[in-house]
């Protein structure tokens, strides 16, 4: 390992390792600080995340749809075959949040409105879950992708964040804020893959205690997840991505699609895939309003920081993870055939999630029972509504499988990811760095998942996700500058 390669992976592995210490070490500190730094700097800037993923998507359609489309990414037929890449790309971007908040985000609007709306209180809260988790968030990935993508395979450029202001832009200005940018975009993937990581351990040690009836609230059991997590991932770093990661993303997305499929037919198909008719409406009547806090969100601005604004910089936080992972996958793929594929194909899939689960769980809390979980409990809302359908202890057990199964998928990527970077952008960067990585990922973890405090792991996830948004600005923008010197195809 050379000089220049070190220094690329020793000062952001160190300022990692120094986040994780304080988290384990002054909990409670480390908790307070993250959580009111986040929380003011969300508020202050909701009008920069609001306006950056609005003019993502809008970006995205206008590449789609116009000339620009027609590029391919690379000259060679692609690399993978259409499900085993949309099975990649989706668990890569949503994986284990959607079956930590499947159940516990549509429930606890039900019970806890954000407006006053004319609507059904269920549509409203399926509609708002899937404009969290809908075309905003996959079109910021698509962005990123399509960015980091294009100047790879068709300028030649390496994958770190900083590449396309390399390439864009020329002098020692430019190189210093490319420079930056890769140690930003470090930061945000290991910050952000580790918030989600922490949600997935949670939800893990809720389900250990409600299948198998034990007390898994103890640090014992957290710590044990997070080295069982990361031992089992190994197995999947030392292969190369077409064998690892290709498997993993695939027989993860077979087993969701199964088990969704199981719980429609429990509670009812007919009435779920109403509930995404349903959703898809509610999802078109809020997203211009609540996409500028407008109207009745106006007065729910407390609510929107919390929720939309907050999701929002989770999906920036995941751009450089995705974005580069993407990129990896989709050599050979046109510029319109990622951002379709990777903005509406996992949005249409989302909303059907959330109508089977969410709407599942709405139609079964007759009592106002499971919103109040959802509110108090979040990570235990998934098991508290299987608790309810027929064999709820077989589908228990395999919602933990499926779990373990989505956070490996997520630390073997984002290993893979963060190793690519940090080796000057190799596009397979050696088994012993992406171990490094999914270590440095478990313990960045660890602190907030012993806090038990969902606030503070969602915070950290956050952390690196702000000072991204700057950089995902300069990538667009130099995306932009190259766009338009380059031939438009006819």
């Amino acid at each position: 390992m050379g000089d220049h390669s070190s220094r690329h992976l020793v000062v952001p592995v160190a300022v990692c390792m120094t986040v994780a210490g304080l988290g384990v070490l002054v909990p409670s500190l480390f908790a307070n600080t993250v959580v009111d730094g986040v929380g003011a700097l969300v508020a202050a800037l909701d009008w920069v995340f609001l306006a950056l993923a609005s003019s993502l998507l809008v970006l995205g359609a206008w590449i789609a749809l116009g000339p620009h489309g027609k590029r391919r990414l690379g000259d060679t037929s692609p690399e993978f075959s259409t499900f085993a890449w949309i099975s990649m790309l989706f668990a890569a971007g949503m994986g284990s949040g959607l079956m930590f908040w499947g159940v516990a985000e549509p429930i606890a609007h039900v019970a806890q409105p954000p407006i006053v709306s004319a609507a059904d209180p269920r549509e409203l809260a399926l509609g708002i879950a899937s404009y969290h988790w809908g075309l905003h968030a996959w079109g910021i990935y698509a962005i990123a992708a399509l960015v980091l993508g294009y100047f790879h395979f068709c300028r030649g450029a390496d994958y770190r964040p900083g590449s396309p202001m390399r390439v864009a832009f020329r002098g020692r200005i430019a190189e210093l804020v490319a420079s930056a940018a890769d140690f930003v975009g470090v930061l945000a993937v290991a910050f952000g893959v580790a918030g989600s990581v922490g949600m997935g351990v949670m939800q893990i040690r809720s389900g250990l205690s409600v299948v198998f009836a034990i007390d898994a609230s103890g640090t014992g059991t957290s710590i044990a997840i997070v080295v069982v997590l990361v031992v089992s991932y190994t197995a999947s770093a030392v292969t190369r991505i077409e064998r690892g990661i290709k498997w993993l993303s695939t027989i993860n997305v077979g087993v969701a699609l199964v088990f969704m499929l199981v719980v429609m037919l429990a509670t009812g198909v007919l009435d779920r895939l109403a509930d995404a008719v349903g959703a898809l409406v509610t999802y078109a009547e809020i997203i211009v309003p609540l996409s500028t806090m407008t109207g009745q969100w106006a007065d729910a601005t407390t609510w929107v920081h919390e929720w939309t604004i907050g999701y929002l910089v989770w999906w920036i936080a995941w751009a450089p993870f995705v974005g580069v992972f993407v990129a990896r996958i989709s050599r050979g793929r046109t510029m319109r055939e990622v951002v379709l594929a990777v903005a509406v194909v996992p949005s249409l899939l989302s909303i059907l999630w959330f109508a089977a689960l969410g709407g599942a769980a709405s139609s079964l809390d007759g009592g106002g029972h499971l919103g109040q979980i959802a509110i108090v409990d979040p990570p235990r809302s998934l098991f508290a509504m299987l608790a309810l359908l027929p064999g709820a202890e077989a589908l228990s057990v395999v919602v933990l499988f499926l779990m373990f199964l989505f956070l490996v998928t997520s630390v073997d990527s984002a290993a893979y990811v963060l190793g690519m970077i940090t080796a000057g952008g190799a596009e397979n960067p050696s088994a012993g760095r992406k171990l490094l990585w999914g270590v440095v990922l478990g313990a960045i973890c660890l602190g907030p998942v012993l806090t038990g405090r969902i606030d503070v792991v969602k915070g950290i996830a956050l952390l690196g996700a702000i000072p991204f948004t700057l950089v995902l600005t300069l990538q667009t923008a130099a995306f932009l500058v190259v766009l338009r010197r380059d031939r438009v195809p006819r």
